[in-house]
């Protein structure tokens, strides 16, 4: 439900573009953006930083591209957030000693330190590649080819997310205040 919940936007962006053009896309998914959120906000009664940013940003560039019709906004869009996010988490790291996943996800998850350390890195490389990947679609395909990019290259995080599940797995605990099984 939750993948399918996170791929809602991307699939009414695809779908915009396929049957209209680049600006129909972008309206649709800053519809479908603002209904995610106000489901997610349904159902969890807040918003986690990253949500809010990631609807301010398609918000803001999506206005952007359809005020001046220009489509590169939209496009950059992604470059940008990734980027943001690699700067965020190394700043916070590496200038002010603050794990900023551990902040956000601590209270959820009890890691060793060397753990959350090893994932905030990870996070900082994954977003740069995401930036980075964007940023070359964008600068040296056609707007088909990085449409089609932004719907299956949701593979990437898909791929990484699994990949820490995998990571963190042994080091998650029996939660104790579950029941014990009869």
């Amino acid at each position: 439900m939750k993948i399918l919940l996170d791929l809602f936007p991307i699939l009414v962006f695809f779908v915009g573009y396929k049957l209209y053009d680049i600006y129909a896309g972008t309206a649709a998914l800053m519809v479908a953006t603002v209904v995610q959120m106000a489901v997610i906000y349904a159902m969890e009664r807040k918003l986690l930083f990253m949500q809010k940013a990631t609807l301010v940003l398609i918000l803001g560039f999506g206005t952007l591209t359809l005020a001046l019709h220009d489509e590169r906004f939209i496009k950059w869009k992604p470059t940008v957030l990734y980027a943001a996010i690699a700067l965020a988490l190394g700043l916070a790291l590496w200038v002010y000693r603050k794990n900023f996943l551990k902040l956000l996800l601590g209270g959820q998850l009890d890691l060793p330190d060397a753990v959350w350390h090893r994932l905030n890195i990870a996070w900082v490389v994954y977003a740069l590649f995401m930036a980075l990947t964007n940023a070359f679609v964008v600068v040296y395909f056609s707007t088909e080819a990085w449409v089609n990019f932004k719907l299956w290259g949701y593979a990437f995080p898909l791929a990484f997310l699994i990949a820490q599940g995998l990571y963190i797995s042994p080091y998650l605990k029996d939660d104790p205040k579950k029941d014990p099984p009869p």
